[in-house]
């Protein structure tokens, strides 16, 4: 699963790199090493001629939810079953995002004991993990925007710390990944593939991580 991840980079850095547009004042972001479900997360959409980014909630809103509260349960859409959830498939089809990260958090657990693990690019560039979208409105109107991570089976690297990761999408995959004009499933799905290990690397941090209300350079410290 994907529970915990960061984004430090600049609002240029991020702007540079997916080639987006921002739509939110600059003073409304401020990067975070500790990014947790219900949130802002930083995402990228594309409307059909550029992509612009903003801030989605974490943890999917069906249309059809009664309430905010499903979105806890749908913080991750496992890749395997996308187009067949109800909670999943149309947006799978139709509404596909990018959501920016620089790294994220696992737990390894060794007995009793969980260790909070930095998983990262050995590049320690900003990556995107493949996400969808939904929008919600609330019984009085309101309309709230909101994302899931999709996650896929752990590559080599990961599966001593956990058994699933988020889908990091590669570069050159990005664009066809936001196409409106592609829905086939099975297309979509040749994009959802573990990431290299060869391009990434895991190390110890803090236990600080465990509590979101942490959020710190010291989390992201290696631990010797």
């Amino acid at each position: 699963m994907c529970g915990r991840f960061t984004l430090t980079a600049s609002i240029e850095e991020i702007a540079n790199r997916f080639e987006a547009i921002f739509t939110f004042l600059e003073d409304d972001y401020s990067p975070s090493y500790n990014i947790a479900p219900s949130q802002s997360v930083m995402a990228v959409i594309n409307n059909g001629k550029e992509n612009k980014m903003g801030f989605l909630r974490w943890g999917l809103v069906p249309p059809w939810a009664k309430d905010l509260s499903i979105g806890y349960k749908l913080i991750n859409a496992r890749a395997e079953t996308l187009g067949e959830k109800p909670s999943f498939r149309s947006a799978f089809r139709k509404k596909r995002c990018l959501i920016v990260a620089d790294s994220f958090y696992e737990w390894k657990r060794e007995g009793k004991e969980k260790t909070p693990m930095r998983i990262r690019l050995k590049s320690e560039e900003l990556f995107a993990m493949a996400g969808i979208w939904e929008q919600w409105k609330s019984p009085s109107g309101e309309s709230i925007f909101s994302c899931s991570v999709i996650t896929t089976e752990a590559n080599p690297l990961m599966k001593p710390i956990h058994d699933r990761m988020p889908v990091i999408l590669k570069r050159e995959d990005e664009k066809a990944w936001l196409d409106r004009s592609l829905t086939d499933p099975q297309q979509l799905s040749l994009f959802l593939k573990p990431y290299d290990k060869e391009l990434m690397e895991a190390y110890e941090v803090s236990s600080l991580v465990n509590s979101p209300k942490n959020n710190s350079i010291e989390l992201i410290q290696k631990i010797c």
